[in-house]
């Protein structure tokens, strides 16, 4: 083995293919669109060389910054929602269900696997009011309450598509946040219950620290995930009602392929990959000083 790594030649043909595909398929797209933020216009139009312009239409586009709450907003609650119900969902898994947890475990990450299209068609019969009463409208009216149009107010359809992505999304928090539980030793769990530790205090004082890597990892993974969201929403509401649940990269989407600007689409992904570097780095230095103070 340290014949083959001291092998300069080596390195090259068994690294060097993997390299050449990674660098065409991300590296040079990465760079293309950032080159791109510099100009107007498409292929079709042709471009135009426009400097710093898309940057500063960004800033002063109110279209983009509704976006970019509605981004925040949904990143911060979707990740709360899936790393709690999924971190909940480990807990059970680990301390009472025990061996029976496989049946459970496996109902609970079934909605992973199910296509966006269909569990976002599920939810819209589901919330449907007209023509016809969804199971959701049909409750309320069996407790004399009037039904709600779901998809027609900003504030209803954005907890609706939190309601659907977190019920999609949370088994697979559940199953990496288990794989964490899994590997604290049991001598210490024991050792924790014969000192007086048990329920809530165990899990605060014992669980929590001895899972905090992978438990900080489901966060960044989650929040970097909600930050790119674009298939649920683009299946349930298309942004809707209005532009009330359009996200970045909806936005994004619909600015370079749709109105085909290429160069003002490109400017909204960079400031996205931006935000996504931003939050990691945040997660990252504030977990650091915590843990330097405890």
């Amino acid at each position: 083995m340290k014949s083959v790594l001291g092998d300069k030649r080596a390195i090259v043909i068994l690294v060097g293919p993997a390299l050449l595909v990674y660098s065409l398929v991300i590296l040079v797209p990465i760079f293309w669109s950032l080159g791109y933020t510099f100009f107007n216009g498409s292929i079709v139009t042709g471009f135009t060389f426009a400097g710093f312009d898309n940057f500063v239409k960004f800033a002063l586009d109110p279209a983009a910054w509704k976006a970019f709450g509605f981004t925040i907003k949904y990143a911060v609650v979707l990740t709360v929602g899936q790393v709690v119900l999924g971190y909940l969902f480990a807990l059970l898994y680990q301390f009472w269900l025990r061996k029976g947890s496989a049946t459970i475990r496996t109902l609970v990450f079934f909605p992973v696997v199910l296509p966006t299209v269909a569990v976002a068609l599920l939810f819209q019969k589901f919330f449907e009011s007209a023509p016809q009463t969804g199971p959701v409208n049909g409750l309320l009216n069996a407790f004399g309450i009037a039904s709600v149009d779901w998809f027609g107010h900003a504030d209803s359809a954005f907890w609706v598509i939190v309601i659907m992505d977190i019920w999609r999304s949370m088994g697979f928090y559940a199953v990496l946040l288990y794989a964490g539980l899994v590997d604290i030793p049991d001598d210490i769990i024991e050792s924790a219950r014969i000192d007086g530790a048990s329920g809530w205090r165990l899990v605060r004082s014992i669980v929590i620290p001895l899972s905090l890597p992978v438990l900080l990892s489901s966060v960044i993974f989650s929040i970097n995930g909600t930050i790119k969201v674009f298939d649920s929403v683009l299946a349930l509401t298309n942004g809707g009602p209005g532009n009330a649940t359009t996200p970045l990269t909806l936005y994004m989407y619909q600015t370079a392929f749709t109105y085909g600007d290429y160069g003002y689409g490109s400017t909204i992904a960079f400031m996205l990959t931006l935000l996504c570097l931003v939050v990691t780095i945040f997660i990252f230095r504030s977990t650091r000083r915590d843990l330097t103070k405890g």
